[in-house]
């Protein structure tokens, strides 16, 4: 199984979600590869904000070498299934894919936790560091959801 985990910059959202989802597979025994991309090419190269990598570390997970890096047509290719963390997210992968796009592959990352809601993850990158601990805790549901929903089907099937 190959997860790409998508939001806007890819160095707040994603990247939490890319290390929980990552966590969660190794520790259930799931030889699954999670990575995580941005729509826009603002922050490529660098490190996922030090608020993401703080709470992660909190919870026992190390985002710290992760490199932010932008979503490409190529993508829908590599992955089985393309998660984004907003609606604006959703929007742009379509549109970078264009008539190519596999939108069959990709979902938003709360319906996971309310399917059809098409709910957005806040985005953490314009408040303090206390908004980072709710998108925390939301990812962290929506990635328990998805090992329950693929990780076990995958594993004894």
């Amino acid at each position: 199984m190959r997860i790409l985990m998508v939001c806007l910059g890819n160095i707040c959202r994603s990247p939490i979600a890319e290390g929980i989802l990552k966590h969660k597979a190794e520790q259930h025994g799931l030889d699954w590869i999670v990575e995580s991309a941005g729509t826009n090419s603002y922050h490529t190269g660098e490190a996922p904000h030090r608020f993401s990598q703080k709470v992660c570390k909190q919870h026992g997970i190390d985002i710290s070498g992760q490199r932010a890096r932008t979503f490409t047509a190529a993508d829908f290719g590599k992955y089985d299934k393309i998660y984004v963390l907003a609606g604006d997210v959703y929007d742009n992968v379509q549109r970078i894919g264009g008539q190519n796009a596999a939108m069959k592959k990709v979902d938003y990352l709360l319906n996971e936790l309310n399917p059809g809601s098409n709910e957005s993850v806040t985005d953490p990158w314009y408040g303090n560091e206390e908004g980072y601990q709710p998108v925390y805790d939301i990812i962290e549901q929506a990635c328990d959801a998805i090992i329950r929903r693929y990780g076990y089907l995958k594993k004894y099937n």
